[in-house]
């Protein structure tokens, strides 16, 4: 296959590579060979991969094309290949969180969604780079060259789920498995042009991941945390949603799933009337000028081009940052956690080993509490008159590898974790929120449109999704591969003595 073959297989959505080769027009092992051979090509630079498994892919590939040769049933993802972050558990394949503590730990067991995707035929490419333990929005960690945004390669591509984001946009797999505390789907979606889908909290089951009550220090944020799917389009994300959805008697938060019909969603209906609540910035935060034109512009498409009532509103709660930090301690396993840092601080994450130095108070996690609640309250009262509300995904778009955020935007001094401040408050009410790119800066950088729904109202989140995607098409367009970008300027990354750490994977599933 030459390389425009193979880059126009690359680009295929999951909802089409996984109709053509249930028709036997391409062969898995064809799907995965073309993923691998551009990986090969280059994610050197996007260092989105941490621990490819390629024998791995080829073998599961080479089984699900048998299977089909033979007429068997195969599932909805049939020889689809995806990628796994590295916080979420895959059983054989090795499993850092990002972290020199678990720099070669290696699960015997597979959380409940890769069990999921593997059972519906997908095939694990390996596991994506994240920022460690997910304690941050961007995409460099202690233990892997950091990883880069395939829309301009000097940035970030956000995070916590930057490895998945930076594959999918680049052609590295149509699609990809994230997980969002914080924003931590939504962020790299909206940094790197894709969708990003955060379920209602329970409607994707969490368990075990690599944060489970075995491996000391990294419990996880359980009443924070998602899994979400990372894809190109909105109908992808819904076929992803299929496959993932649905109670575990594992989990005790997951919830029946019977109100959702996801094989019928996203509707090809009109969202004419539906109220919008429109904030740019929720009353409180820095927005980049850009960023706030460019949603602008998208909240216009929903009200002229869609017949959407929108109204500017300001939700009233106040920023909740703090109790967002105490909460995520309180989540946290924070005797396991400063073990860890006794042994391996030194070589771990400067503002995670600060976090988990913190002594916090029991009056802080209170406290922390009750602004939840009240933000939980006052969203119910403002869901209560509006269908969806819409902001930016977040307050900037991508900036340059190596920190944590800007301190001035819009020439106002924020700390450096500001610019996330829109998907948090949606991990504290555990509503479905979705990030579609809203259109590009005049720098061609991607900006994302979070549109966020009533609580279980997930199909309605996508519907509207669908329909801006209808109204506004984004998938057509597609970042300039890495070594063009270097022959403009762009740098590759730079070497590392934990580079040859990314050929090294574990015994097979």
């Amino acid at each position: 296959m030459d390389r425009a073959a193979r880059d126009e297989l690359c680009r295929l959505s999951a909802t089409e590579l996984a109709m053509r080769i249930r028709k036997l027009e391409v062969s898995p092992l064809e799907a995965v060979d073309a993923v691998l051979d551009r990986m090969a090509d280059i994610d050197t630079t996007l260092n989105a991969y941490c621990t490819p498994v390629p024998d791995l892919a080829r073998d599961s590939a080479r089984r699900i094309g048998e299977r089909l040769a033979r007429g068997e049933a195969v599932g909805p993802l049939a020889g689809v290949p995806v990628g796994v972050k590295d916080l979420i558990t895959t059983r054989g394949i090795r499993t850092t969180s990002g972290s020199p503590a678990y720099e070669d730990f290696v699960p015997d067991e597979d959380d409940v969604v890769v069990e999921r995707v593997v059972a519906a035929g997908a095939v694990v490419l390996g596991k994506t780079n994240a920022t460690e333990f997910g304690y941050s929005a961007v995409g460099h960690n202690p233990l892997f060259p950091a990883t880069r945004n395939p829309w301009n390669t000097q940035l970030t591509p956000g995070g916590s789920s930057a490895g998945s984001a930076a594959a999918v946009a680049a052609g590295l797999g149509p699609v990809a498995l994230g997980s969002d505390g914080g924003g931590s789907v939504r962020v790299p979606a909206a940094h790197c042009g894709l969708v990003g889908f955060k379920a209602a909290m329970g409607r994707v089951p969490v368990w075990p991941s690599c944060r489970d009550e075995r491996f000391a220090g990294v419990s996880g944020w359980e009443s924070l945390e998602h899994i979400g799917p990372l894809t190109r389009t909105v109908a992808d994300a819904t076929l992803m949603m299929s496959v993932l959805a649905g109670p575990d008697p594992r989990d005790r938060h997951s919830i029946p799933c019977s109100d959702v019909d996801w094989t019928a969603v996203p509707a090809d209906g009109s969202v004419a009337g539906l109220r919008v609540a429109y904030s740019a910035d929720l009353g409180y935060l820095a927005v980049d000028p850009e960023v706030r034109r460019v949603v602008g512009e998208a909240v216009g498409v929903l009200e002229k081009d869609l017949g959407c009532r929108v109204e500017a509103v300001d939700p009233g709660w106040g920023d909740p940052a703090e109790a967002f930090a105490a909460l995520i301690a309180a989540d946290t396993d924070l005797t396991g956690m400063r073990r860890l840092i006794e042994e391996h601080g030194a070589r771990m994450s400067p503002h995670l080993v600060a976090m988990m130095q913190r002594r916090w108070t029991a009056e802080e996690f209170t406290d922390a509490n009750m602004v939840r609640k009240a933000v939980v309250n006052r969203m119910a009262r403002l869901m209560s008159t509006y269908d969806v509300l819409v902001t930016p995904t977040t307050a900037v778009s991508a900036f340059e590898v190596g920190i944590q955020g800007p301190t001035v935007i819009d020439g106002r001094k924020v700390r450096d974790t500001a610019w996330t401040g829109f998907t948090f408050p949606v991990n504290l009410t555990g509503q479905p929120a979705v990030s579609v790119p809203a259109g590009w800066t005049r720098d061609g950088l991607p900006v994302g449109l979070h549109i966020v729904g009533r609580h279980l109202a997930d199909a309605q989140v996508l519907d509207v999704a669908a329909a801006f995607e209808r109204a506004a098409p984004w998938a057509h367009r597609w970042p300039a591969d890495p070594k063009v970008q270097a022959g403009r300027g762009a740098p590759d990354s730079a070497p590392s003595s934990t580079s040859s750490q990314r050929s090294r994977s574990a015994t097979s599933r």
